[in-house]
């Protein structure tokens, strides 16, 4: 691959593997493009909290894989990034079924970039709005 963009492109077509971290946990990348990207994952009874409901950091992850790829599909060659700061708001708890994290790019400076997401169930019902701070790192020199 030649760039993080290409790659990421890849992965929501299948060609290529999805990291670790999103196989363990069941996250699949639906569509990944500069400014966007859509993740989903089936809520199992292996992601329930001792209520029997999704946990919370489950939802974050999801939330925080999307929020990264809309903002890495937009990076240059070369370029990397971090998040340096995460948020989540929980609405709505769920059992099962399938959930969909929509993330967008609300603002890409330079350096700093802010990433909003909302997580929803079937129906489209909010789960979660979360936000997202993201560094983009450069090669020195």
């Amino acid at each position: 691959m030649s760039s993080l963009r290409d790659l990421i492109q890849a992965m929501a077509r299948g060609d290529a593997p999805p990291p670790p971290v999103a196989e363990f946990v069941g996250l699949r990348l639906v569509s990944a493009e500069p400014g966007e990207a859509v993740m989903e994952m089936t809520v199992e009874r292996h992601h329930h909290n001792p209520m029997g409901m999704l946990q919370g950091g489950i939802v974050a992850t999801l939330a925080d894989g999307a929020m990264g790829y809309a903002y890495a599909a937009g990076l240059g060659d070369g370029e990397s990034f971090t998040t340096i700061g995460l948020h989540v708001d929980y609405v709505k708890g769920v059992r099962e079924g399938t959930i969909r994290a929509s993330a967008r790019v609300v603002r890409r400076g330079r350096t700093i970039g802010l990433v909003e997401c909302d997580v929803t169930d079937a129906e489209g019902a909010l789960l979660a709005r979360a936000s997202s701070t993201c560094m983009t790192l450069r090669p020195e020199g």
